[in-house]
């Protein structure tokens, strides 16, 4: 199966004068699933590129959302995105839901985006509309605090060192664009932790107190037994990037919607079935069988079309 998409982008206006690309990859389902992806990533990550195609030979429509200053070009505000707003999230729901005469709306996220995603499912639970039918998230920091517990440790200095680049060229751009912003760029250049990049510019942007109150706020986990569609969590024992926090079996427990499978291995959203790519297609392909199990909806060919 090919691992590149022919999307087709809307820009969507938001109400606080910025803007999110949506990239669409329709296929004319009265289905559509919204990818929301993880830290840094955006509409061309890999696993959002190989769950569009499983779902598209599915018969579902689906939609990436990149969160804001994730397409390819820098958002106009001095805020762009975090772990926990899911006002970003409502605001695009209701924009597909107002616009496309989809019958279904699933929600699919990953990591970060899957955090977004469990948040919304919960956090909006009274009032979610009758055509969202259920989620799926992926490979989630649930807990972010014991998540940030295990990014800080040895085992995943690389990844983190990774993550940091990216964010302090944007947070420097950022700083260039809006220099009313007081950034210690001293300390951003020294920061070797979420939590100092935080501390410089998710703290005081987004209005928290402190990191913690911030990874408190943003977390998915307390908004889990909320849910009320039929919605998966799908993590490994051998994620280093997640904590014991992370593996909610109470919760799933004392739920009648809310599923967790924990797998022995898949990292962080990896999840190898083979050492050929086109054949290592186990998550992609569980997620279809868990919409077709679980979700209660009938997938059938429609006419879907772009505003």
């Amino acid at each position: 199966m090919k691992e590149d998409c022919v999307y087709t982008r809307k820009r969507l206006l938001t109400w606080d004068d910025d803007f999110m690309d949506l990239d669409f990859s329709l296929v004319g389902s009265n289905t559509l699933a919204l990818l929301i992806h993880g830290l840094e990533g955006s509409s061309q990550s890999k696993y959002i590129l190989s769950t569009t195609n499983e779902l598209n030979a599915h018969d579902i429509d689906t939609v990436a959302l990149n969160l804001r200053g994730c397409s390819g070009e820098d958002n106009l505000l001095l805020s762009t995105y975090h772990s926990g707003k899911t006002e970003d999230i409502d605001f695009v729901i209701e924009h597909l839901l107002e616009n496309y005469q989809h019958k279904n709306l699933l929600l699919i996220g990953f990591s970060l985006g899957g955090n977004l995603t469990l948040k919304y499912m919960g956090e909006y639970a009274g009032k979610i509309s009758p055509r969202i039918k259920g989620a799926i998230a992926v490979s989630v920091p649930i807990d972010i605090e014991s998540s940030e517990q295990e990014l800080d440790k040895l085992k995943n200095k690389l990844y983190l060192e990774e993550f940091l680049k990216t964010m302090r060229l944007k947070i420097l751009e950022k700083a260039h664009k809006f220099p009313d912003f007081e950034l210690d760029k001293e300390l951003l250049f020294k920061a070797k932790r979420f939590k100092h990049v935080e501390k410089l510019y998710t703290v005081p942007v987004f209005g928290f107190d402190s990191p913690e109150d911030y990874w408190k706020k943003a977390s998915s986990k307390p908004f889990l037994l909320k849910i009320n569609q039929p919605t998966l969590l799908i993590n490994a024992k051998d994620d280093t990037f997640l904590g014991e926090a992370c593996y909610p079996f109470e919760e799933a427990n004392n739920s009648d919607f809310f599923f967790l499978e924990v797998t022995n291995f898949g990292g962080h959203v990896g999840f190898i079935s083979s050492f050929k790519q086109s054949e290592s297609r186990w998550l992609e392909k569980r997620i279809y069988q868990f919409i077709k199990e679980h979700i209660q909806i009938e997938i059938n060919k429609t006419i879907s079309k772009l505003d």
